[in-house]
């Protein structure tokens, strides 16, 4: 299983790698205020991506912070009543 993992992970990489040389052309970006910026396409498609898992990991921070805090005062509820009990 290891080396299907190995070849599937080499082949991800030929395919990306082949769309990064595919398109090299730069792509102008174009903000406020007149600043624009210029990079490759694959380029500006990997930071656009980053930037979206990033985004999405901040959003579920808070979820799995609160989570872990009841988890943590119903476990210490729960081993007060153990103590309770005995």
């Amino acid at each position: 299983m290891r080396y299907f993992y190995a070849a599937l992970g080499f082949l991800l990489f030929l395919v990306t790698l082949g769309f990064a040389l595919k398109n090299a052309e730069p792509v102008t970006l174009h903000y406020y205020l007149g600043f624009a910026w210029q990079a490759p396409l694959s380029l500006t498609l990997l930071i656009a991506f980053c930037a979206g898992v990033v985004a999405g990991l901040a959003a579920c921070f808070s979820l799995l912070i609160t989570q872990r805090r009841r988890l943590i005062g119903m476990q210490q509820e729960l081993s007060k009543l153990h103590t309770r009990q005995d």
